[in-house]
């Protein structure tokens, strides 16, 4: 199983994320590596372009092997591990294919151990450098990210950030990017107010969903003129692959139609998210919602699948709205088998979410119990997966 987490910059923009091999399987250490390279390769190289850097776990043992040739290397970010108790002369040893895949154009990431001593010939050769933050003490960071500011031209990576208190030590370092569990992790919130433009989506929905007339359905969006620029970008933009370009919003009804209309109105619910909500977040909800619709798209019609792509969306309103889960689903005319979906995993489209859900978290248990249920190959999710990171990353540059 590949899983993913998000790496962000400061404010909490995705930037990239580590793909690693979450499965219990019996493997060796080169067929993670291969098993990775091959579901990036699954989705085509062209597909592998826009801000978004892919970070991939390596071993030693792999880095000499043809799957390198499968990805586009400028994309695609190779950590490196340490050697354990390393002898200088095996660091010396292994520093030519460093070099090598430096020069064919991939980039290397390498923990804080490459600021040792011992690791000196690696340290002009990394990019990026991370720093485990349940690893290493504050006043060890500290350190560290002197040393490398000093002696290094990486960008500095806290890694395994899980509170705020760590976020706000690493930032206040100069740290500029950051991964961890805090950032996917879902908090408790409060119900509060919709703001405007939150409140002109969720009208949009239910009018789509009523089959409201064109004319009602205008009437609602033109008093936000920056959500009828967003409706337009969003689709407009490559990522949702439209033959001609859309310029008016009786345009856009005619021609996608309301079912279509009531997906792009879905989406758009991302653009107007909670103030509090970081924009990582809105990243995680349309790459859910894809991969849900891949996966649905096996099994089910067209149409019905879209529907799994909504679902995907709707299960994060809780932090795109800032109010409860329950709650935000209420505002919403939805059908009763969305809202089950969603609250409660019933049905296909439950059983997809909670697929989605665990190839997030890296859960393995749970990710081979949901894959069976549905009849899913594992490879077929981890070809999904990376198919919906770079759709994602395709309507964030095009659209968002």
């Amino acid at each position: 199983m590949i899983a993913r987490q998000a790496i962000m910059n400061g404010q909490q923009a995705v930037v990239g994320y580590e793909l690693f091999n979450r499965s219990r399987t019996q493997h060796t250490a080169a067929s993670d590596a291969l098993l990775t390279f091959t579901a990036l390769s699954h989705a085509g190289t062209d597909e592998l372009v826009g801000q978004v850097l892919l970070f991939v776990n390596c071993t030693h043992e792999s880095l000499g092997g043809g799957h390198l040739d499968l990805v586009s290397p400028d994309k695609v970010v190779l950590e490196i591990p340490p050697l354990g108790h390393a002898a200088a002369e095996e660091v010396h040893a292994r520093l030519p294919i460093l070099q090598q895949l430096r020069e064919r154009g991939f980039h290397l990431a390498f923990n804080h151990t490459v600021l040792e001593s011992t690791y000196a010939p690696w340290l002009p050769l990394a990019d990026y450098i991370k720093l485990d933050l349940c690893l290493l003490a504050p006043d060890q960071v500290a350190v560290l990210v002197k040393y490398a500011g000093r002696h290094s031209q990486a960008e500095l990576i806290a890694d395994k950030v899980e509170s705020a208190q760590q976020y706000d030590m690493a930032s206040s370092l100069g740290v500029q990017l950051f991964q961890g569990f805090w950032f996917a992790r879902p908090t408790l919130v409060q119900a509060r107010v919709l703001t405007p433009a939150q409140t002109t989506v969720v009208q949009l929905i239910n009018l789509v969903r009523s089959q409201a007339s064109i004319e009602d359905i205008e009437a609602v969006l033109k008093r936000d003129a920056g959500l009828v620029f967003n409706l337009l970008r969003l689709i407009n933009s490559a990522g949702l692959g439209m033959a001609r370009e859309i310029n008016s919003l009786r345009q856009a009804v005619m021609l996608l139609g309301l079912k279509k209309l009531f997906r792009w109105a879905a989406l758009l619910l991302t653009a107007v998210r909670n103030a509090d909500a970081p924009p990582s977040v809105a990243t995680s909800a349309v790459v859910r919602g894809r991969l849900m619709e891949l996966l649905a798209q096996d099994l089910q019609s067209p149409e019905e699948a879209g529907q799994a792509f909504v679902v995907g969306l709707f299960s994060m309103l809780d932090q795109l709205l800032g109010m409860p889960l329950a709650d935000a689903i209420g505002l919403l005319d939805l059908p009763q088998s969305t809202a089950d979906a969603v609250l409660h995993h019933r049905g296909l489209h439950g059983g997809l979410l909670a697929l989605a859900q665990a190839c997030e978290r890296g859960d393995v248990a749970a990710f081979q119990e949901a894959a069976r249920a549905l009849g899913i190959d594992e490879r077929r999710v981890d070809a999904a997966h990376v198919q919906a990171l770079s759709w994602a990353s395709a309507i964030d540059r095009d659209g968002g």
